[in-house]
């Protein structure tokens, strides 16, 4: 690996955990490696230590070094055979290659084979997936004076058909999808297009906001459910985010992503009487933000009121009122694609490479 690529890997351990999710997303492997100024191997960090750590309310700005593994296992150049099989013992998905002194002198990554008989993951087989596709999708005009939201392509196949498609590879295969706007339109391209799956529609009479239509469907629930506005991809493990939901005890849980925004201008701080303490160059900020992507437990179905406007989060808020639990689960900046501007939708063709498609 040429010293630049390897650059991509390698963190300071005093660089922030805002960093560090920054840097994965941006070597796309979900893994960095910890190294001092002279390149000697401390210790590595996934995104999901990253995950971990801010679930037990780690600040974003808390330092890598109190989130990395200290004892990440290595290879020696001499020794790489015998590494290769340590990888595939401990299903371990990048390996530092280092001299004696510790220094990485490269990284090898474990390719899982690609089997056409691999079993199907089924984490979401039993649980259903509710599609909020009702809104007129205004922020997207004039896309939408022609169609609905859910049917504008992604490169040459619809938004809905994506995020369907990727729910399906969880093994999900019952849903619900909530319809006002278009509806027909929506209802003639998926007769046509659904084959594995089963899809029912939940048809709103007015507007009802992205959780009032809930209270339309038509089964009674007896496990957590999934929602999702019917505008967003999210590329994570959605079986790990319902173990996780389960896991916690939340009723209801928020996928959230991290957002860092920079200030394009020198920030000043300053004290009484107009003295300035400090200047601070471009400063970025960095926040979750509310994916669009909720788990929720059936009986908090019974909250939502019916025949009237209430969003989830009009939901969020009245659980948290209630002091019942309402969590988050953490993904990194690039793995939530949101098509509700011009601008995202072609940063979502360009993030699922679809400009040759």
């Amino acid at each position: 690996m040429k010293t630049e690529k390897l650059m991509e890997f390698l963190i300071s351990p005093d660089s922030t955990v805002a960093d560090a999710l920054q840097r994965i997303d941006g070597n796309g492997k979900g893994i960095l490696f910890v190294v001092n100024s002279y390149r000697k191997l401390l210790g590595v960090v996934t995104d999901g230590d990253i995950r971990r750590w801010l679930l037990k309310n780690g600040e974003l700005k808390g330092a890598v070094k109190r989130v990395m593994n200290q004892k990440p296992k290595v290879a020696y150049r001499k020794e790489l055979p015998l590494g290769m099989e340590l990888m595939c013992r401990y299903k371990i998905a990048a390996l530092p290659v280092v001299n004696a002194k510790g220094v990485i002198l490269d990284i090898v990554f474990r390719e899982e084979p690609k089997s056409p008989d691999a079993e199907q993951n089924c984490s979401l087989q039993e649980t259903p997936v509710i599609i909020m596709a009702g809104g007129k999708g205004t922020r997207l005009y004039p896309y939408t004076k022609i169609l609905p939201k859910p049917l504008i392509p992604i490169g040459d196949i619809p938004i809905m058909e994506r995020i369907i498609a990727r729910f399906r590879d969880f093994g999900a295969r019952n849903f619900f999808v909530t319809v006002n706007y278009r509806k027909s339109m929506i209802k003639a391209y998926f007769t046509e297009n659904v084959s594995d799956y089963e899809l029912s529609y939940v048809e709103e009479e007015k507007p009802l906001g992205t959780a009032g239509s809930l209270g339309l469907l038509p089964a009674e629930f007896t496990r957590p459910l999934i929602v999702t506005n019917c505008d967003i991809l999210i590329h994570a493990d959605y079986g790990d985010i319902l173990q996780c939901h389960k896991d916690s005890g939340n009723e209801m849980t928020i996928v959230t992503a991290l957002k860092n925004i920079v200030v394009p201008y020198g920030v000043i701080h300053s004290s009484e009487n107009g003295a300035i303490c400090s200047m601070e160059e471009k400063p970025r900020l960095s926040y979750f933000v509310n994916t669009g992507m909720y788990i929720l437990n059936p009986e908090i179905l019974k909250e939502i009121p019916k025949d009237t406007f209430f969003h989830m989060t009009d939901l969020a808020a009245k659980l948290m009122g209630e002091k019942r639990k309402v969590g988050m689960y953490p993904i990194s900046e690039d793995s939530f694609l949101d098509m509700g501007e011009l601008e995202e939708m072609r940063r979502m063709e360009q993030k699922l490479n679809l400009k040759s498609e």
